[in-house]
């Protein structure tokens, strides 16, 4: 599996963003889905993660309310809408695909990580 994330720019706060991930590969359907992020000189932390068959979310709390991520198999996309966004939701944000069928928020279980898109959110 191939991801691409996208979607990233600069954002005043209070603001939103759609992020996208398109995935390449017949068996994206099969996988949980995950966002993460990475700001600058912080370690990478789980933002939200989807289930492949039953859409199961699952969202890291500083980001519960605000955050929404979704999925179109169909076309190989996983999205995060992300409102009301903050300074602090200033990093680097990647997909990534799990194969696990655990639903993790730990990065350790996801195989396969797109590029990176980043968001800028300025106070």
């Amino acid at each position: 599996v191939q991801l691409q994330a996208s979607g990233g720019g600069l954002v005043q706060a209070g603001g939103s963003l759609r992020l996208s991930c398109a995935a390449s590969g017949r068996t994206f359907s099969t996988y949980d889905m995950g966002w993460f992020r990475q700001a600058p000189g912080k370690e990478r932390e789980f933002v939200a993660a989807i289930s492949w068959s039953r859409g199961i979310t699952y969202y890291a709390d500083s980001v519960k309310g605000r955050f929404t991520i979704s999925r179109d198999n169909a076309k190989n996309t996983v999205y995060l809408q992300m409102n009301s966004l903050k300074p602090e939701d200033t990093a680097v944000y990647y997909c990534a695909a799990d194969g696990s069928g655990y639903l993790s928020p730990r990065d350790s279980e996801y195989d396969y990580w797109g590029q990176g898109t980043l968001v800028t959110v300025s106070s």
